[in-house]
């Protein structure tokens, strides 16, 4: 388990921020599927006329999703997401689910509910990466993670109704609300412990309930399990050593060496009395807790032991891990056989009856023939090998050229996903993004609006890229990962609110060609239109001109709608009830939120389940200010300065004797007309008017558009025509300010921020003559 960045995981950040981030993950078109490695499996088996069993699935996409199983079919009935980043491991604690996440969370979900998550317990200081539960005793459940810390959880305990307490403690919701609650409740099945024993109970709370926290490991946790009665815990990581505990009492009961690098997977029979662990050193041990001693290895695989699942009679057991391969192997006569290989290392294994649900990195899932009531069955079809007992002899044995033959090659099942999204690239526009999947897959997407707007299939990514390039120059307003299988796009205030466009260049029809739209802002309101309308709806107002949106007790005013487009003067950010068409998200597959409550901690929703009752303490504040104030932090670097003047030998006037401003955005045909205003009137800039595209010192100055002059003026026989060059290359007149002056960010050959000449090109019935312009920036 490697620690790295993601959208949910703010507190392992090492870039601080002031504001809380606002994450957005976009979803593909089918969300019945998983879009990233699978980490966990557990099957549920139900009693009753219409029972069936179910299989639980966890990914690294952030979600778990419960499949309805058949003899030949898997639908995926239900998909829960409260998550903000890996999901690592999922038990059962009687009828609830419990999972747990590189968030530092445990999540608890009724089993066969509609995907709500009903507590959120937070007791980890780094990701959890494993869960044990007591099968019998079904209210013990076991947590690990890589802080080092174990602890144990009465999980009915964890779960009573909350009725009094001071403090702010985290409700029974997926986002994370907050309301009060009492104070420690005992646990019901667990001893209290005593001041001098070895364990410690956690300084932070979680909705007044307190673990028991067992300590002792001094590393990462990578694996624990637990026998049926929840009387004996094991545990192990990368110490290298099994620990044996009490969870009864958190008490440390012996540790047990042997392995000689991280133990990441292990068993315990029902009675507690032998204990099987698989290794980094691609060993699996057997050992017999009585004895305190290792009885047995079992040198079956050439490389990592990830997985683990034993017959119910605790002989036989199924293996899988780095190496792409599944082994079924007899633990008292050592007889191992390869069942399977796959294309991705497996993760984790569940039993069905008499096959096994295998997962791996990819985010598919497949089943498996078992043959778990009987496995001499599958022995007896021929091929299996003696296990040796040490893990040079199985690696020799690969190299010498006697690799097992599978016995079977293709699964009973298979349950497809998504394939995830390994490599990305932001485009110059920073609207676009160009990615690969899997599967080699190339798609462009539309970041502001969600989707796929080309699927390329199986190019050059490289090739894609290169074709896609643009001459333009946008600040990054957002920033982005894959972590989660997909893309995930975090805004930042101030940043976020950087970049601007003009509406036309966004195909917004009607718009006038000054009008600018600000990237952030129409995203935001097309994240959150339909808590917006769920908001209205609730407040009981309508959706209105001049409506007022009730928050926290007090009215905060909208601005009118337009039952049109909106309605946008220059350089005013105004509002309107409907979202522009380019910023319109879908609603059959609409991207997630996550973000950082105020005291429940970060949360994940889509967005259209959001209900209308998140305030300030579950959404960033500036969000909501900007989505109905139209209020924006003030940006920086929104002009562009620079100086005009001709340069030696030109026999035309000076233009200006200041320093002139401009909208980053401005193109350059508003520069060439603005150039020829100041010909056709035959002065220096010091008057004003017009729309402020240009400022020198205090005085705004008009920019006229194509073909346009000044009314009483005597017409050119022949409009003028001007060309601008940076360093000898001529500038495209749909070349903005910004691209030209940072051009050397985009590989443009000759511009570069310093001096910088503009050549005008002027032909009139006079004649014909040139002059060079300097422009410093």
């Amino acid at each position: 388990m490697h620690r790295v960045g993601s959208a949910g995981n703010t507190s392992n950040s090492t870039r601080p921020r002031k504001e809380k981030r606002l994450t957005y993950v976009l979803n593909d078109a089918d969300d019945t599927k998983h879009c990233a490695g699978i980490n966990c499996l557990s099957v549920l088996k139900t009693s009753g006329a219409d029972s069936c069993d179910y299989l639980f699935t966890g990914s690294r996409d952030g979600t778990l999703k419960r499949w309805a199983l058949s003899e030949d079919a898997a639908t995926c009935s239900t998909t829960f997401e409260s998550h903000v980043d890996w999901v690592n491991d999922a038990v059962f604690a009687g009828e609830t689910l419990v999972s747990c996440s590189s968030d530092t969370t445990l999540k608890t979900w009724n089993c066969l509910s509609d995907g709500i998550c009903t507590r959120t317990l937070r007791q980890h200081s780094d990701y959890v990466t494993c869960l044990a539960a007591a099968g019998k005793n079904s209210n013990i459940v076991a947590s690990g993670g890589l802080g080092g810390e174990v602890f144990i959880w009465d999980i009915e305990a964890a779960l009573l109704p909350i009725t009094k307490s001071n403090e702010p403690v985290e409700d029974e919701s997926s986002n994370g609300i907050v309301s009060s609650g009492n104070s420690v409740h005992p646990m019901t099945s667990l001893r209290p412990i005593s001041s001098n024993s070895s364990i410690s109970v956690h300084t932070v709370q979680s909705h007044g309930y307190t673990p028991i926290a067992a300590k002792g490991h001094k590393d990462s946790v990578y694996a624990l399990a637990m026998n049926d009665c929840g009387t004996l815990l094991v545990s192990g990581g990368t110490e290298k050593v099994v620990r044996v505990w009490d969870p009864r009492t958190g008490s440390k009961n012996m540790k047990l060496r042997g392995h000689t690098d991280n133990i990441r997977a292990l068993l315990l029979d029902s009675s507690g009395r032998y204990c099987l662990s698989g290794s980094s050193d691609s060993m699996i041990r057997l050992w017999d807790l009585g004895q305190q001693r290792c009885i047995h290895s079992y040198a079956v695989h050439t490389d990592s032991v990830w997985a683990l699942a034993s017959t119910p009679s605790f002989s036989h057991v199924y293996s899988g891990g780095r190496d792409l391969s599944l082994y079924l192997t007899d633990l008292a006569t050592r007889e191992s056989i390869l069942l399977c290989t796959k294309e991705h290392p497996i993760l984790q294994m569940a039993l069905q009856d008499d096959s096994i649900w295998v997962a791996t990195t990819d985010s598919s899932v497949h089943k498996w023939p078992a043959e778990g009531h009987n496995p001499q069955k599958v022995f007896q079809k021929g091929g299996s090998f003696l296990a040796g007992n040490l893990s040079f002899t199985r690696a020799r044995a690969c190299l010498e050229g006697s690799t097992p033959v599978p016995v079977y090659n293709e699964p009973l099942l298979t349950i497809p996903g998504t394939p995830a999204i390994v490599q990305h690239e932001i485009l110059n526009n920073r609207r676009q993004v160009l990615t690969k999947d899997a599967a080699g897959t190339v798609k462009l997407w539309e970041i502001t609006r969600g989707a796929v707007v080309d699927d390329y299939g199986k190019v050059s990514f490289e090739e894609k890229k290169e074709e896609l390039f643009e001459m333009v120059s946008i600040p990054a307003w957002f920033t982005m990962d894959t972590r989660l299988g997909s893309l995930s796009v975090h805004l930042d205030t101030p940043q976020c609110f950087s970049a601007e466009m003009y509406a036309i260049d966004l195909n917004i029809s009607g718009a006038s060609e000054e009008v600018k739209i600000n990237l952030a802002q129409e995203t935001l309101r097309g994240l959150l239109v339909h808590w917006l309308a769920k908001r209205r709806q609730k407040s009981g107002s309508q959706a209105s001109a001049n409506g007022d949106i009730a928050s926290s007790g007090k009215d905060i005013p909208i601005r009118s709608h337009s039952h049109s487009r909106a309605e946008m003067d220059d350089g005013a950010d105004n509002h309107s009830g409907l979202v522009l068409p380019s910023f319109e998200f879908s609603t059959v597959s609409p991207p997630s939120i996550i973000t950082e409550g105020s005291q429940g901690g970060p949360w994940r929703k889509k967005i259209t389940e959001l209900d209308g009752t998140e305030d300030e303490k579950d959404l960033p504040w500036w969000c909501l200010d900007c989505v109905l104030n139209g209020r924006m932090p003030p940006r920086e670097n929104s002009k562009c300065s620079f100086y005009l003047h001709p340069c030696e030998g030109s026999s035309v006037q000076v233009l200006t004797q200041g320093k002139l401003s401009a909208p980053r955005i401005l193109r350059i045909h508003k520069v060439v007309n603005y150039v020829i205003e100041k010909m056709v009137l035959d002065k220096t800039l010091d008057g004003g008017n017009s729309d402020g595209q240009f400022t020198s010192g205090q005085s705004q100055l008009s920019s006229l558009g194509d073909g346009s002059f000044r009314s009483g003026l005597k017409p050119w026989k022949l409009k003028p025509h001007i060309e601008i060059l940076c360093n000898n290359q001529v500038l495209s007149p749909d070349m903005s300010l910004a691209t030209m002056i940072y051009g050397d960010h985009l590989n443009i050959p000759g511009c570069w921020l310093g001096q910088c000449q503009v050549t005008e090109l002027m032909q009139s019935g006079l004649g014909q003559y040139s002059s060079l312009y300097d422009v410093g920036f």
